[in-house]
């Protein structure tokens, strides 16, 4: 799929089941991996992310069997990895070859780590510069700062470390690599970000310590752990388009089942429901050490609201999509301390800014973020557009959203990029739109 259509439509209507979480599948591989014996997890998210960091552990000498509903992955303990034949390839995800190297900076072997055009240009400095710290010899383009990284695997020594950044990418790296490492490793932000590795690391019975904004693991345990069977909770980041549709849709009602409801990642959850939104929470439960929920969402008036720097953390994927319910509310919405969006897989705001005002939304870039101007009340619509994704997943499925209140088709291209993430979202789309 290289371009996508969207015609105004009908309301969003009945229920559908959210697809695995990208980002706790990675970390379900990656530990099922160095687990001792066959675990086995169900509902795994099945975008190109997660099927390339399966690869890569393939290549790494583990066994994993594969299916549409499974992976069973069969664990070798924490020192069962072996060296690679060739150079590991993690497509689009900057969340696979920034784990992977933690994880690979303690082994005993060699190491290559790439991935595609938009992986090449993201920074890769802000894991590289601490493991160098721990003893890791990484080297790669411009001092290690960009990928292709090769990786020579050492004795690590742990490390206190205060990251710049609030990122669950450079927490879980060093969490990885601090496994391998002597004494402690702990990690210090300045905001709290998601916390699906220290969940998974308990899960599976690996220690680990949160002091305040730290999070503290004691490193080389002297036995491994058993392999466990898990449930990967539906991803809130995939649900949030057809919250937002729900939201923007006259008439709509939804109802998405089994979505991960972890509180680092509820601000979008939050967001909307300070800008007037109609969401239920009901059934929670808890999967895999991770909290669940279905989340029921009718269509209703949206205002404007200010969003800082300390809420960013806790809704970094969703900007794309809440972007479009700030475009579709009333009043002005402010986003502030938002840089880190330019080195995700596009520069978000820039593009987000972009394809907004083709589709008629007053908007203005910052350095940090955007003010939009919401159209509200007004009954206008968004005006129907030939609009690009910028290569990046997220932005493709918000501009897929904003098309149902366009008053023309609206025309999305380069939309390959959504396989990464999210096999099945047209199809997912097309079917509230048909119950």
């Amino acid at each position: 799929m290289t371009s996508l259509t969207i015609t105004p439509w009908r309301p969003l209507k009945g229920a559908l089941s959210i697809p695995g979480d990208k980002s706790i599948t990675h970390r379900a591989i990656i530990l099922s991996a160095l687990a001792e014996g066959r675990s086995t997890i169900t509902g795994y998210c099945r975008g190109e992310d997660c099927l390339n960091t399966a690869r890569s552990f393939r290549a790494l000498g583990i066994r994993i069997d594969e299916s549409p509903e499974r992976l069973d992955v069969h664990g070798k303990g924490l020192w069962g990895l072996s060296e690679p034949e060739h150079p590991l390839d993690c497509g689009n995800s900057g969340t696979g070859i920034r784990l992977l190297t933690g994880l690979l900076a303690g082994q005993d072997f060699f190491t290559v780590l790439t991935g595609d055009e938009s992986v090449k240009r993201r920074p890769m400095g802000r894991v590289v510069k601490p493991l160098r710290e721990m003893g890791a010899v990484i080297s790669g383009r411009k001092g290690g700062e960009l990928a292709p990284l090769a990786v020579t695997g050492r004795r690590l020594s742990g490390i206190a470390y205060t990251s710049p950044v609030s990122s669950a990418q450079v927490k879980s790296s060093l969490l990885l690599a601090g496994l391998y490492a002597e004494g402690l490793t702990r990690i210090t932000e300045p905001w709290r970000s998601r916390d699906h590795t220290e969940r998974l690391f308990r899960y599976f019975g690996i220690p680990v310590q949160e002091d305040g904004q730290a999070v503290v693991l004691q490193g080389r345990p002297a036995v491994g752990w058993p392999a466990k069977n898990l449930l990967v909770p539906g991803d809130l980041s995939a649900a949030a388009f057809f919250m937002v549709g729900a939201c923007i849709v006259p008439e709509s009602e939804v109802a998405l089942l089994g979505v991960g409801v972890n509180p680092t990642r509820t601000g979008v959850l939050e967001i909307l429901t300070e800008m007037g939104a109609d969401i239920q929470v009901v059934n929670e439960r808890e999967e895999a050490g991770e909290p669940v929920a279905d989340l029921l969402v009718r269509s209703a008036p949206l205002h404007g609201i200010r969003i800082g720097a300390e809420r960013i953390p806790r809704m970094i994927d969703e900007f794309p999509i809440l972007c479009v319910a700030a475009a579709m509310a009333e009043g002005e919405t402010v986003i502030t301390g938002a840089e880190e969006l330019r080195v995700k897989e596009s520069d978000r705001i820039a593009a987000m800014v972009s394809e907004l005002r083709k589709m008629g939304t007053r908007v203005t870039e910052t350095p940090d973020g955007l003010i939009l101007q919401g159209i509200g009340k007004s009954g206008d619509r968004l005006r129907g557009a030939s609009c690009t994704s910028h290569g990046d997943h997220r932005v493709a499925m918000a501009l897929a959203i904003a098309g149902l209140t366009a008053d023309t088709p609206t025309t999305i291209d380069d939309t390959a990029c959504i396989e990464t993430s999210f096999p099945g979202f047209y199809d997912n789309l097309l079917k509230l739109l048909t119950t």
